[in-house]
């Protein structure tokens, strides 16, 4: 059975690509545009993964990861982030201080968040290969 990952992000050109990205790669997908739906989605039947984007209106990604870590303390989480009222890096080391197992800064390469999925999960995926819909990597895709 594939591996359940949520990505939570209100930008919905980077939601829709990169659950796209990792249905090619065999992961299931869903998708949340906020906190609040994703800790809903989450409630309901916990995911192995969850992507997270820090900063976005009504519940950020930090209280959603706090709010997270309380309902499942295992639960494996990325942080991705482009920044906000402060940098992205500060966003992003809250995040793993809170128990985020790897954080991604806004852009990113599809490699990246598939090396960081393959290590978050214990994949036995090899992120240097190219899965079917791999776009390459000298490309920056995934963007805030």
């Amino acid at each position: 059975m594939a591996q359940r990952i949520l990505v939570v992000d209100d930008d919905d050109g980077l939601r829709v690509s990169l659950a796209k990205f990792l249905q090619h790669c065999g992961y299931e997908l869903e998708t949340a545009e906020e906190g609040r739906a994703a800790l809903e989605l989450f409630r309901r039947r916990p995911f192995d993964l969850v992507i997270l984007d820090l900063i976005m209106p009504e519940r950020e990604g930090l209280e959603t990861l706090i709010e997270l870590r309380r309902f499942q303390p295992d639960a494996k989480v990325i942080a991705i982030s482009g920044g906000g009222r402060i940098a992205a890096g500060d966003y992003l080391t809250m995040a793993c201080q809170l128990g985020a197992v790897a954080a991604l800064e806004k852009p990113f390469w599809q490699v990246d968040i598939l090396r960081a999925v393959v290590a978050a999960l214990g994949d036995s995926v090899d992120p240097m290969e190219e899965p079917e819909g791999f776009i390459p990597s000298d490309e920056r895709v995934f963007t805030p």
